[in-house]
């Protein structure tokens, strides 16, 4: 049996070289070779350079692609940003075969960018994914995500404690097209189980860990039963980051995370992240160019870069939380500290899991101040907002992940978020 090696070896002894790449396979017409050649080299420089004012300030420097341009461009040590909404093919024959998939490129901007390519792969690298799409920030990737995925009249499985946004959104939109919402708590697998075997479900998706109350899934588990019950199991991560959590390693199909926040790690760009395996990334990949939600490739870039230090970050972020959850627990203004390492955490058993969470928690805990004892009365929501005020270094802002120490009160109750703890400058407390 001959190979692609014992191929190339039989074209190479009759003196034929391989096709080049990006070759549609047929021979162009003396025509179309002709106007290819009119603007190639010397010749297209020419017809730049007599052209008029207004011909020279557009195309001049830009249109020939070539040479010490293009070579810089591959040699560049950093990823070039290319800030471009449209892409150009040389001829016809390019054309054909970009859509017969023998020509990789790029077409237009909202299906895709070589920057935010770069970025996508980094992801994968991280996340063990086989395709990676991120978008313009992390609802957009849970939006599309599930438009993409459930089907009108689908079931949805989801956990209790989540981002209220992406609580609203599976509770107001989804039901639209017939989709069918169960809630369970965090730690009901047997429950999931049960739903699963009894009714099925299109697709699991919860926060690990949750915001804001820092609950902790069985994710080994519940991927298992999805795969077993031909359930799509999808997992945002955006509070344990790959660092400290990897659910694709752990058997689920999905991986989802808002890089607004520890990816990026700075508060100054929007992103959100969708990986894993690779035809369900092609399905909302294709909803995403309709939709629309790109992120742009200069923000593509400053995630990329936030990502060289993600594991300084998150490491130390690590530790810092860490501390402040065991100063906070053992303080008599608290009433109670969420923290997965804490040993009253109710899911403390599966954050102790050392496969499934090696190197820590990241870098939010939430906690409750004891006011007068209850933590529904006036006194207890005052002394609250008296304890954020006092605060000197924490800004009041609903966000997380980056370098600085942000903390804000859930308005409901007496509990206090406390986001990317001590994390200014990656210094310790």
């Amino acid at each position: 049996m001959s190979g692609p090696a014992d191929d190339q070896s039989k074209r190479l002894s009759a003196g034929q070289s391989d096709p080049e790449p990006g070759a549609c396979g047929t021979a162009e017409s003396a025509e179309m070779q002709s106007n290819i050649e009119r603007f190639d080299g010397d010749n297209r420089n020419k017809v730049i350079n007599a052209g008029g004012t207004a011909t020279k300030a557009v195309h001049g420097g830009e249109r020939q692609k070539g040479g010490i341009k293009a070579r810089a461009t591959l040699d560049a040590l950093a990823t070039p940003i290319v800030q471009t909404a449209t892409f150009t093919f040389r001829n016809t024959a390019e054309i054909v075969a970009y859509n017969e998939g023998t020509y990789d490129s790029f077409e237009y901007g909202r299906y895709g960018n070589p920057t935010v390519r770069a970025l996508e792969e980094k992801i994968m690298c991280l996340e063990g994914a086989d395709d990676c799409l991120v978008s313009a920030s992390g609802m957009n990737a849970v939006t599309t995500m599930l438009l993409s995925l459930v089907d009108q009249n689908g079931h949805v499985v989801a956990t209790t404690d989540c981002y209220r946004r992406t609580r609203q959104f599976v509770t107001t939109v989804l039901p639209k097209m017939g989709v069918r919402l169960t809630v369970i708590d965090p730690a009901d697998v047997d429950g999931l189980e049960k739903i699963l075997s009894t009714e099925g479900a299109t697709l699991f998706f919860s926060e690990q860990i949750t915001n804001p109350l820092c609950r902790v899934i069985d994710t080994e588990r519940i991927a298992s039963l999805c795969r077993r019950y031909n359930t799509i199991c999808c997992i945002d991560t955006t509070f344990p980051t790959p660092i400290n959590h990897r659910p694709i390693q752990l058997g689920s199909h999905l991986v989802l995370s808002s890089a607004t926040k520890y990816l990026a790690g700075h508060n100054d760009v929007m992103c959100g992240v969708l990986a894993g395996d690779k035809a369900l990334i092609e399905q909302v990949r294709k909803m995403h160019g309709v939709l629309g939600g790109i992120v742009d490739p200069h923000a593509a870039y400053m995630v990329s870069r936030g990502l060289k230090t993600l594991h300084l970050r998150v490491n130390q972020q690590n530790k810092n939380a860490q501390a402040m959850a065991e100063f906070l627990d053992k303080h008599p203004c608290i009433e109670k500290v969420h923290y997965p390492s804490l040993s009253h955490h109710r899911d403390h058993a599966i954050a102790s899991q050392k496969h499934q969470f090696p190197n820590g928690f990241g870098g939010v805990l939430s906690f409750e101040i004891r006011g007068d004892g209850n933590p529904w009365s006036q006194e207890t929501f005052d002394a609250t907002a008296r304890f954020i005020d006092a605060l000197k270094i924490p800004y009041i802002g609903p966000s997380l992940g980056g370098v600085e120490t942000l903390i804000e009160q859930v308005c409901d109750a007496c509990t206090c978020v406390l986001y990317a703890v001590g994390c200014a400058c990656c210094s310790p407390l």
